[in-house]
């Protein structure tokens, strides 16, 4: 399947995007909202609410926002996409980043279990997404380095 064909298949079986796709498919975070499906042999992740997915895209919003800085990327343009390191970071950074301020003292998990389960505390401890502190945050985004591929040696 070549790649036009399958994001117009995707768009078409998955109106209801998981926001945070990318961290869930690293197994770096988990959410009881999502639900994994596969297309020829590639996977994609649903979120299964309506209202879990705007929160979710309200917090990376804000948090791309917040993160130009910490991850040097000083583009005017904020309709652009992140290069796919930069929003692993912000999505597994800024999940661990939250994790810390609603557990302080506690270490942070490898895989943040339930994105969902998250923000929601986060919006109900500070009274909403946009008054968290994220100078508390920006530590992981800037701290969370993404696993890089190692290269395959040919034989020759």
């Amino acid at each position: 399947m070549d790649q036009d064909a399958f994001r117009q298949t995707y768009r078409e079986v998955n109106e209801r995007f998981c926001a945070y796709e990318k961290a869930v498919l690293t197994n770096k975070c988990g959410c009881s909202q999502s639900e994994k499906f596969c297309i020829a042999e590639r996977e994609g992740v649903h979120c299964n609410s309506d209202a879990g997915q705007q929160r979710c895209l309200a917090f990376l919003d804000i948090l791309r926002k917040q993160a130009r800085f910490a991850l040097g990327n000083i583009q005017q343009d904020q309709n652009s996409r992140l290069p796919h390191g930069k929003a692993i970071r912000v999505q597994v950074g800024g999940m661990r980043g939250l994790h810390s301020i609603l557990h302080p003292g506690k270490e942070i998990p490898e895989c943040i279990p339930d994105i969902d389960a998250l923000l929601q505390a986060a919006a109900e401890r500070y009274g909403g997404l946009d008054a968290l502190p994220f100078s508390d945050i920006m530590p992981e985004i800037s701290a969370y380095e993404v696993k890089r591929r190692s290269r395959r040696h040919r034989n020759k």
